[in-house]
C-alpha cells in the first residue's frame, strides 16, 4: 500500500489500471496467458467493478449512489478524496455534476426515470456505468429457492432458514454474485449432541436466478463451527471461486429456469479412498449404538495407543478412570463393555451431569475430509484434496474427554478460515483446525488448475497426564516454534498488515503468525492479578469470542487489536487492546468470567479515535467513557458522517441499526438476523453504491434477502471499501463461526485525516472479459454494427493469437488498433456515442495493463 498526496500524483485521462486478460471464451490464450501476465504485475490483486449505480425513492426524491474506484484517485480535500468527477443522467439528459461525493438526489426523478453516470476528468468524460431505474422501495429482495424439509435418522422435522452470506463476481463483469448458506433449524454447536440436517450453499445472480445448490451432504454437521465458506479470485482470472471442507456425498445441484433440477454430481473421491472402500452414498453419522460400539473399540485397543505406549498415558483403563485395577490388556470385548459401561454410567456422570454419553448421536468421528475448489460461476468441483490436518482421532488427543465436561467431537471439529494477501500481491485461502489445545493452520495457493499448499503451521499436542482427567487447556503445545499457539485463538480470525512490510500476517485470536507462516510474531501474554486463579504468574491472554483488528487509534502508530477473552479466574484480563505489532497490551481489564461480547466503532465523534466496548464503553486512549455500552450484535459503517452505528435483534424481533447519539436510525420489519443470540445479518459489506455498507438480512420467512442501504446524502468522498485488501478479504471471512465486522487497513471514523488514506497500488483481472461482453451487448442492441464489428473482432482475435505465443508487444499493437477503429471518424455511422465512450475507455484500460507489463 501506498499513501499519496495531491501534487504527488497526477492521473492520464486513461487513468492507468492494469488489468489481466481472463475469461475470454474459446480463446485458448486466456489460460495460457493470465498466470504469466499476473506474475509481472505489481501492487495486490483486487476486483474489476463496475459502477454500482443505485437509485432508490426517498422522501426529497431519487436518491443516486455509485461507486469511486481506489485507481480513480488523485489526492484529497478536507472532507474526502478527489480525483474524477461524476456527471448525472436522467433518461439520457446531463441534470448534475458531482465533485464532492458519490451521491445525488433527483428532486425531479420518478419511479419510470433512467439513470446512468460518467466519470469525468479535466472535463473530458471517460466512460458510462449502466442504466438502472429505482426500487420500488429504500430496500430491495434478493429472491431466494428455499430447500425442503427433512426428517433426520431420529425422526425429528426440521426446516431451513437462510444463514450467512458472502459476494463474489463469478462471471468477470463486475456486477457481485450472491452465495447464501442454508443452515437447518437443527443446527448445533460443535458442543451439543443430536442429528442435524444437511448444509447448503447458493449461488444467486441479483436478479433472483439460482445458478446452482451445493449440497454438503450428511457427512458435513451442521453449525457456525462447521462450514467456513470462501468465495473470492484466487487465480486472478477475474472471476470468483468458493472453496470450503466437504466430505464423500457432497454434490452439486443445478436447475432450470422453472426451479426444476436437472442434474445432481457428486465430488470425486479420490482413488486412495475408493480403494478403502469409501463412496458418495457412505454415512458416517453416528447413531447412540455406534458411538457405544466406537468407545468399546477404542478401549480394546488402549494398550496401542501411541501415548500409553510411551508412557505418556496411563497403562490401564482403571488408572485413567481412578478405580481399583481388575481387567488384563489387551482387554476382551467383554471386558471392554463392562469398561464402557462403568465410563458411560458411572465415571463421565460423576464428573459433569451433562455427560449424557448414552445419548450421544449425530457426530461425524470417521471418514474422509476433503477441501474443494469449485467454479464460482458453474458451481463445478475443480480441485478436491484431503483436508489437512485430519481429525486424527474422536477428540481423545484434542482433550475433548478430559475436562469436566466430557464432549467428544467437539475441540477436534473446530474449523476457521479466511484469506491472506501472504505476499503482499495474491490471494491465499487460509483454513484452520482446533484452537483450544492442538492449533493448525494451512495456506493455499489456487492456479485454476491445482490446490497447492503455501505453508502450515501446527503447535502440535497439547500433553496430558491423563486423557480422562486433565486440564490441557492454557500449556503449551510440543512444537517448539508454535506450541504457545495453543489456547490463544478465536471463533474468527483475521489477516492484516500488522507489521507494515507490505504483507499480511494472521491474527490468530491472542497471538499472530508472520506472513510467510515461519514463525509467530508474538503469542500474547500477561501477569495474573492478584484477585485471579494464580496471582503473580505468566498467563495467556488466551481464548476469546470476539476480534477486532483495524486502526483504533489513530494516534498512535500502526494498528490496534480489541479481543475479549474467556478465561474467567484463569485469565490476566476480561477484555485488551494490543497494539498489533507486538502484541503488547494498551489497556485491559481482569473481569473474572467469560467476557463473551466485546465490539470497536466511532460510536462517540466526540471522542478521537475508535471507541472499544466489553465492560463499560473506553475510549481509543484507554479512558472510560460510560459505564453502559452499545450492543455487540454486529457494528455497521451506515452513517453519512462516518460514525459507526450497530445492528441489533436477534430470534423472532425485526433487525435494527441504533445509533449510539441519535437512536434508531433504521427497522427493518419482517426482517431477521441469524445465529440465535448472536444475531448476526446474513453480510455487511460495501457491495453497492459509495463506501457505505449495505445490510444484508433474510425476511422472516426466507424467501428473500433484503438488501437496504443509506439514502442520507454524504459529502464524503472514498473509494469503495471492496478496494481495500483487508476489508475485501474480511467480507470474505465474514461469515467464519461467531461473524466478525470487516474492518478497513486505514483508520475509518468521523475524524479521518484524508492526507493518511493509502491509495492503493493494485491491478484488477478481467478487463478483456467486460470489453467483449460490452461488445456483445452493443451489437445485440444494433449500437454497433456494420463492417466496424468484424474489424474489432478481428483486432481482439488478433491480439488474443499473440498473448497465447507470449508476445505482449503485438497484442499492444492489436488493442491499439482497435481502439483507433474505434475512434476513426469513417466508423462514426457504426456505433453509437455511447458504445464509443465505454468500448474506448475498457480498451485504453487495456493498454494500460498491456504497457506496463511490456515495459
Amino acid at each position: 500500500m501506498k499513501k499519496i498526496l495531491l501534487s504527488k500524483k497526477v492521473l492520464s485521462t486513461a487513468i492507468a489500471l492494469p488489468l489481466l486478460i481472463s475469461g475470454v471464451s474459446g480463446v485458448s490464450a486466456v489460460e495460457t496467458q493470465k498466470n504469466n501476465i499476473a506474475s509481472n504485475l505489481p501492487g495486490v490483486q483486487l476486483e474489476y467493478l463496475d459502477r454500482g449505480l443505485i437509485a432508490a425513492p426517498t422522501s426529497q426524491g431519487i436518491f443516486l449512489s455509485w461507486r469511486l474506484l481506489a485507481n480513480e484517485v488523485n489526492g484529497y480535500s478536507e472532507t474526502g478524496l478527489t480525483g474524477v468527477n461524476f456527471n448525472v443522467y436522467r433518461d439520457g439528459n446531463l441534470i448534475a455534476t458531482v465533485e464532492d461525493s458519490t451521491n445525488f438526489v433527483d428532486q425531479n426523478g420518478t419511479s419510470s426515470s433512467s439513470y446512468y453516470v460518467r466519470s469525468v476528468l479535466n472535463g473530458k468524460e471517460l466512460d458510462q456505468s449502466s442504466s438502472v431505474t429505482p426500487w420500488k422501495q429504500s430496500y430491495v429482495d434478493l429472491q431466494l429457492k428455499k430447500p425442503a424439509d427433512g426428517v433426520t435418522p431420529a425422526g425429528e422435522n426440521y426446516t431451513y432458514s437462510a444463514n450467512d452470506m458472502s459476494v463474489g463476481d463469478v462471471d468477470g463483469d463486475g456486477k457481485y454474485e450472491y452465495f447464501v448458506k442454508w443452515e437447518p433449524s437443527n443446527s448445533k454447536d460443535v458442543s451439543q449432541k443430536g442429528y442435524t440436517g444437511n448444509t447448503y450453499i447458493d449461488c444467486y445472480r441479483f436478479d433472483g436466478t439460482l445458478l446452482y445448490r451445493i449440497d454438503l451432504g450428511v457427512n458435513i454437521r451442521s453449525g457456525a463451527h462447521y462450514t467456513q465458506f470462501l468465495v473470492y479470485d484466487f487465480d486472478g482470472d477475474g472471476k470468483s471461486e468458493i472453496m470450503f471442507k466437504t466430505a464423500p456425498g457432497t454434490k452439486v445441484i443445478k436447475f432450470d429456469k422453472a426451479g426444476n433440477i436437472t442434474s445432481e454430481k457428486f465430488i470425486t473421491i479420490p482413488q486412495k479412498d475408493i480403494d478403502a472402500g469409501y463412496s458418495n452414498e457412505d454415512d458416517y453419522r453416528m447413531s447412540r449404538e455406534d458411538y457405544y460400539n466406537h468407545v468399546v473399540k477404542m478401549f480394546m485397543s488402549w494398550d496401542e495407543h501411541e501415548e500409553v505406549v510411551k508412557g505418556n498415558w496411563p497403562s490401564t483403563l482403571e488408572e485413567a478412570f481412578g478405580i481399583e485395577k481388575q481387567y488384563t490388556y489387551p482387554l476382551s470385548k467383554e471386558d471392554a463393555v463392562s469398561l464402557t459401561d462403568y465410563f458411560m454410567d458411572v465415571y463421565a456422570p460423576k464428573r459433569s451431569g451433562n455427560n449424557k454419553l448414552r445419548e450421544f448421536e449425530g457426530f461425524i468421528l470417521e471418514g474422509p475430509e476433503y477441501l474443494t475448489v469449485f467454479n464460482g460461476g458453474t458451481g463445478e468441483e475443480m480441485d478436491s484434496i484431503d483436508y489437512k490436518p485430519g481429525r486424527h482421532d474422536d477428540g481423545l488427543m484434542w482433550g475433548d474427554y478430559a475436562m469436566g465436561r466430557i464432549e467428544p467431537g467437539n475441540r477436534v471439529d473446530r474449523f476457521l478460515a479466511n484469506v491472506a494477501y501472504l505476499d503482499g500481491e495474491k490471494p491465499y485461502a487460509v483454513f484452520a483446525r482446533g484452537y483450544y489445545t492442538r492449533s493448525n493452520l494451512v495456506t493455499y495457493s489456487w492456479d485454476g488448475k491445482n490446490l497447492k499448499e503455501n505453508w502450515a503451521v501446527d503447535s502440535g499436542w497439547t500433553p496430558m497426564s491423563n486423557p480422562f482427567n486433565d486440564g490441557p487447556h492454557g500449556r503449551d503445545g510440543t512444537d517448539p516454534e508454535f506450541g504457545t499457539l495453543t489456547t490463544q485463538g478465536a471463533h474468527t480470525l483475521s489477516a492484516a498488515d500488522v507489521d507494515g512490510d507490505g504483507k499480511q500476517e494472521i491474527v490468530y485470536g491472542s497471538a499472530t503468525i508472520d506472513d510467510d507462516g515461519s514463525s509467530l510474531l508474538y503469542s500474547s501474554m500477561d501477569t495474573m492479578p492478584p484477585q485471579s486463579a494464580a496471582p503473580n504468574t505468566t498467563a495467556r491472554l488466551g481464548h476469546g469470542d470476539a476480534l477486532h483488528v483495524t486502526d483504533i487509534d489513530p494516534n498512535r502508530p500502526g494498528m490496534e487489536i480489541f479481543m475479549v477473552h474467556e478465561g474467567g479466574t484463569w485469565a490476566p484480563y476480561g477484555y485488551s487492546l494490543r497494539d498489533a505489532k507486538t502484541g503488547e497490551i494498551i489497556y485491559g481489564g481482569y473481569t473474572g468470567r467469560d467476557t463473551g461480547r466485546g465490539m470497536v466503532g466511532d460510536v462517540d465523534p466526540s471522542t478521537p479515535g475508535l471507541e472499544t466496548w466489553a465492560v463499560g464503553l473506553w475510549s481509543a486512549a484507554g479512558e472510560r467513557i460510560s459505564n453502559s455500552a452499545p450492543g455487540t450484535n454486529m457494528n455497521i459503517k451506515w452513517a453519512a458522517d462516518m460514525t459507526t452505528q450497530i445492528i441489533n435483534g436477534s430470534g423472532n424481533a425485526s433487525t435494527t441499526i441504533d445509533d449510539w447519539k441519535k437512536g434508531r436510525v433504521l427497522t427493518a420489519a419482517d426482517a431477521r438476523t441469524n445465529n440465535s443470540t448472536k444475531g448476526n445479518p446474513g453480510l455487511v459489506a460495501d457491495i453497492l453504491g459509495d463506501w457505505r455498507e449495505e445490510l444484508l438480512v433474510r425476511t422472516a420467512d426466507s424467501s428473500a434477502i433484503r438488501i437496504y442501504t443509506n439514502t442520507e446524502v454524504t459529502n464524503h468522498k472514498l473509494y469503495t471499501l471492496m478496494h481495500d485488501a483487508q476489508y475485501r478479504a474480511e467480507v470474505a471471512r465474514q461469515n467464519t463461526a461467531y461473524n466478525q465486522p470487516s474492518y478497513t487497513s486505514f483508520y475509518f471514523g468521523s475524524d479521518t485525516n484524508w492526507s493518511k488514506v493509502p491509495v492503493p497500488n493494485f491491478w484488477t483481472p478481467g478487463v478483456l472479459t467486460v470489453l467483449e461482453g460490452a461488445m456483445a451487448e452493443y451489437i445485440s442492441s444494433g449500437e454497433l454494427n456494420g463492417p466496424l464489428v468484424s474489424k474489432l473482432e478481428n483486432s481482439l482475435k488478433q491480439a488474443e493469437h499473440h498473448l497465447e505465443k507470449g508476445s505482449v508487444k503485438q497484442a499492444l499493437k492489436f488493442i491499439e488498433k482497435y481502439a483507433a477503429e474505434i475512434n476513426q471518424n469513417k466508423n462514426a455511422s457504426y456505433i453509437t456515442p455511447n458504445a464509443k465512450l465505454t468500448l474506448s475507455h475498457k480498451a485504453q484500460l487495456l493498454i494500460d495493463m498491456l504497457e506496463r507489463n511490456n515495459d
